[in-house]
């Protein structure tokens, strides 16, 4: 255990392998600490707005969360239940440790700020909205970590492959890994420099601000800034230099934003959505001087901006002239390759198609792969579908779609037979579907025998 925690740079006194008294007195003082803050943010001259991140929601909702996750290790009075594993343990005393830090930030605020909190443009104020934010954040997280309150850390699955294989190859099965480390093997794959990019680095991914990057986080930073082969680079472009980024802001601060560019339709923000997490929430101001903001359901970003930018929504970014040109984000070379393997040439062979086209609409190339599940289609096709189904969902296999990534694939050559690799991240195509086209000819060959004696 002691080894477990050093290399997630935890110290013993942090948390033990089982819950002891000296945790159970900090989840208690933790949860104590919930309720003083929900009492004072339901002080009605503070007049808070019921959209999300709600505090009057938010507090409660993670005082439960935290009570049933810690429940199964605890007695009356006392930790008597099963010892968690060595991951786990790092993870619940690191959240609660973390959780009681921001909520005493919290309190403190109210106790500087006095009767300035009760005025929405104070600094106090917009520091408390950007905890609330913080708040939503580790809920969501330790939502995502122990699903039906049962801990799966070990077995999350992040959203894009090339992602889950850099963080399985890397960090096994761990949910939680120290900032420092982390940052030294992302390095060997997405070079960065010590310093200022570091440390906006860290800000942008450290999501619950406590010096470690968990599955999660890992997982909602690479669904944001897709794709993979142009990981950091989307990051700068979108997140450091781009005027329209706006780091920590809720869907009303966004209407009162974009409420100063009345005259100026066109112009833009955009934020992590509070509802979603790992999506874009884009606000714009339309050309009736309305402001719309939507959620990105499955296009990265920068392609998002450059189709409304083509479309005159997206034109000033916070109201400024000097639109970034995003361009270089949608060559070609940054998509994921998908190679064919033999047997997918030679079975594609038999029915007569090819790999390479979208099977949907069988003329368009395959040029988009879903995820999670895996599957290849062409934009259009998917898009056509998205907008005609009920729900989000695969055209295949009826799985939801939480993201998509554009891919190339690129063709088999024969000749080279002798480099045949096995990729289990090439297409999942629905062999279902192949082998019934396989049928379909197998069973209208002897007909057409027939017919022709």
């Amino acid at each position: 255990m002691q080894r477990v925690l050093m290399a997630a740079g935890i110290s013993e006194d942090v948390v033990s392998q089982r819950p002891s008294n000296r945790q159970h007195r900090l989840v208690n003082k933790t949860l104590r600490r919930l309720e003083k803050l929900h009492e004072a943010c339901a002080d009605p001259r503070l007049g808070l707005k019921s959209s999300s991140p709600y505090l009057l929601e938010l507090l409660p909702e993670t005082a439960s969360a935290l009570r049933r996750v810690w429940e199964p290790y605890r007695g009356l009075g006392a930790f008597t239940g099963p010892a968690p594993g060595e991951d786990e343990a790092v993870f619940l005393g690191l959240h609660a440790r973390t959780l009681l830090a921001q909520t005493d930030r919290a309190l403190l605020l109210f106790k500087e700020a006095k009767e300035k909190m009760f005025d929405e443009t104070s600094s106090y104020r917009k520091d408390l909205t950007k905890l609330s934010l913080l708040f939503s954040h580790m809920l969501w997280e330790l939502k995502a970590i122990f699903p039906g309150d049962r801990y799966h850390g070990n077995t999350y699955n992040l959203t894009k492959t090339e992602a889950r294989d850099f963080w399985k190859m890397t960090f096994g099965n761990k949910c939680l890994v120290r900032w420092s480390i982390f940052a030294e093997k992302l390095r060997c794959v997405h070079p960065f420099q010590e310093g200022l990019e570091s440390v906006a680095l860290k800000a942008t991914l450290d999501l619950t601000c406590n010096d470690h990057v968990s599955v999660f986080e890992f997982d909602i930073f690479t669904r944001l800034f897709q794709p993979w082969g142009s990981l950091l680079r989307n990051w700068t472009q979108l997140a450091v230099t781009h005027p329209g980024y706006m780091a920590f802001l809720t869907y009303d601060q966004a209407l009162s934003r974009l409420g100063r560019h009345p005259r100026k339709p066109g112009s833009y923000i955009f934020r992590l959505s509070c509802t979603r997490m790992g999506q874009w929430a884009i606000g714009h101001v339309t050309s009736e001087g309305d402001i719309v903001q939507t959620i990105l359901e499955n296009t990265p970003l920068y392609l998002a901006l450059l189709q409304g930018h083509s479309q005159g929504r997206y034109l000033y970014p916070d109201g400024q002239d000097a639109n970034p040109d995003l361009s270089a984000l949608h060559r070609p070379d940054h998509k994921a390759k998908v190679k064919v393997t033999q047997e997918q040439y030679e079975l594609y062979g038999k029915v007569g198609s090819s790999f390479r086209l979208c099977k949907i609409c069988t003329q368009e190339e395959k040029d988009t792969r879903i995820e999670p599940c895996g599957h290849l289609v062409c934009r259009r096709c998917l898009d056509s579908w998205l907008q005609k189904s009920a729900g989000h969902t695969c055209p295949y296999c009826r799985c939801d779609v939480e993201d998509t990534e554009p891919v190339e694939v690129e063709p088999y050559q024969p000749k080279h037979k002798q480099e045949k690799e096995s990729d289990t991240d090439d297409d999942h195509e629905d062999i279902e579907l192949v082998v019934k086209q396989m049928a379909s000819l197998r069973k209208k060959a002897p007909e057409r025998k027939t017919a022709q004696q």
